[in-house]
């Protein structure tokens, strides 16, 4: 039997619905007001889950809301959203159209929900976000001071640098003690330390991939975009290729694994063999973080076991 769902476009100020297979159209403003009654139009009308966009930010609201209201929720990648939509003959492109694409697409694939974040891991990720912008930041005032033509911008910077600096520290600071605090994370936090990997490597891997320990190698490898896909026609074998997954955990992942193999020896001889056999730079790249990421997570489903033993 074909599941209710209704499908939300959601932008900064609206929410447009629409529930199918009945083709109900309804729009709602995208604040607190405007999601409760999204969740009682999605009451009414039985739906069983709810699909949207994952967009950047503008959906969090709804997608947390809509689940403290008792309302199922699922995210989805906007492209392969598109490309359905071009699959199905849809070109055109409006927030009315979107929202029907949406639930057609969440009906066809069998979206499943997304569990919500648990507060203190809504607390981490935003914690986490906030750490690496004001470290951003900080990189460009350095940048802007060095360029700096007089004293007065020179003291000007100074002061922004000094703001920005005390933030680093307070949020690192306050990333340190919710780590500490929660029983499992301290126990992921002492398992993935090592030699090249410290604290805020650490807090970037429970914010932005927490299913780390938890899912085989292989699917939290295509989390993180690491996956080689194949691309083969009948006889023809296609050049494999990374696409898609979390940009931001596999760029840290990048910079991380090339620090690690200083320290590792393995690691080290696993880069030579790569190099040696005349693997281009972003190839070795990728074998080396895919790598340290397996590692990673193994030690990770580790901890989590003795967790659970304890507990």
């Amino acid at each position: 039997m074909t599941k209710i769902v209704c499908g939300v476009d959601v932008s900064k100020r609206r929410l447009d619905a629409h529930v199918a297979p009945c083709g109900t159209f309804a729009s709602f403003g995208n604040d607190a007001a405007g999601i409760a009654a999204l969740a009682d139009f999605c009451r009414r009308h039985k739906v069983q889950l709810v699909a949207m966009e994952a967009t950047g930010g503008y959906e969090r609201q709804a997608f947390l809301l809509l689940w403290e209201a008792g309302i199922a929720c699922g995210l989805t990648n906007p492209k392969s959203v598109r490309r359905y939509a071009e699959a199905m003959g849809i070109l055109e492109k409006t927030d009315r159209l979107d929202a029907g694409v949406i639930a057609g697409f969440a009906i066809a694939k069998d979206l499943k929900p997304t569990s919500p974040p648990t507060p203190t891991q809504q607390r981490l990720n935003a914690l986490v976000a906030r750490l690496r912008q004001v470290t951003e930041d900080l990189t460009v005032q350095k940048q802007r001071r060095s360029s700096a033509m007089n004293q007065e911008m020179v003291s000007s910077i100074d002061e922004v640098i000094a703001l920005l600096k005390r933030q680093v520290r307070a949020l690192a600071g306050e990333i340190g003690s919710l780590i500490n605090d929660d029983p499992l994370w301290s126990k992921l936090d002492a398992a993935l330390r090592t030699k090249g990997i410290a604290d805020r490597t650490v807090a970037r891997l429970l914010a932005e991939l927490p299913e780390i320990g938890i899912y085989s190698n292989k699917a939290v490898v295509k989390l993180a975009g690491l996956a080689p896909l194949a691309h083969d026609s009948g006889a023809r074998a296609g050049q494999r290729h990374i696409r898609g997954g979390r940009a931001g955990i596999r760029s840290i992942l990048f910079l991380v694994a090339d620090i690690v193999r200083r320290f590792d020896q393995s690691l080290a001889v696993f880069h030579r063999k790569l190099t040696a056999a005349g693997k281009p730079k972003m190839v070795v790249r990728i074998a080396l973080a895919r790598k340290l990421l397996v590692r990673l997570n193994a030690k990770a489903r580790e901890a989590r076991e003795q967790h659970a033993i304890a507990t």
